[in-house]
């Protein structure tokens, strides 16, 4: 399939990996704009970003898909479907409607419980025993829609977000 990837940090990054990996097209990948980092306060992209620079895929950091020219160049791209990653915007009707079978949201937790940003974070301070990762057809809502998959994850009293 012709695929667009929305995503931004190191979570997102082995999503977009394996789409390469099975022989799609990826048209393009959106990413939060470079933001300053460290002590020089030099602009830096985002892991997303990198990666995709690495495997040579056109990357575009649009400082908010609501804009008119935004949602107008994602819809030059003809793509199948968007795959989206922690992304870090919500999309207007007009970008999740664009590809042609719609846009799909991997989210890091087993909604409803933790919508929104840091759901791993939030699952291990919270206490929680088990969390896990759904993948939805994207509504317009925040972290809603149609859950098409879900894989269930134990968490153990020694994980990190970076470990689970």
């Amino acid at each position: 399939m012709r695929l667009a990837f929305m995503g931004t940090p190191d979570f997102a990054v082995p999503s977009l990996a394996e789409l390469i990996a099975s022989g799609h097209e990826v048209a393009a990948v959106y990413s939060q704009p470079p933001r300053p980092k460290g002590r020089g306060q030099q602009l830096t992209p985002s892991p997303v970003h990198a990666f995709a620079e690495t495997m040579g895929l056109p990357v575009f950091t649009p400082d908010s898909m609501k804009s008119a020219e935004a949602i107008q160049t994602f819809r030059s791209l003809a793509v199948d479907a968007a795959c989206v990653v922690a992304y870090g915007q919500i999309l207007k009707l007009e970008v999740l409607e664009a590809p042609r079978l719609g846009c799909f949201n991997l989210h890091g937790s087993l909604l409803p419980r933790w919508r929104g940003a840091a759901p791993i974070q939030r699952a291990i301070m919270a206490g929680d025993r088990q969390t896990g990762v759904q993948i939805m057809r994207m509504s317009e809502g925040l972290d809603e829609g149609p859950i098409l998959l879900s894989e269930v994850l134990d968490i153990r009293s020694d994980d990190t977000a970076a470990t689970l």
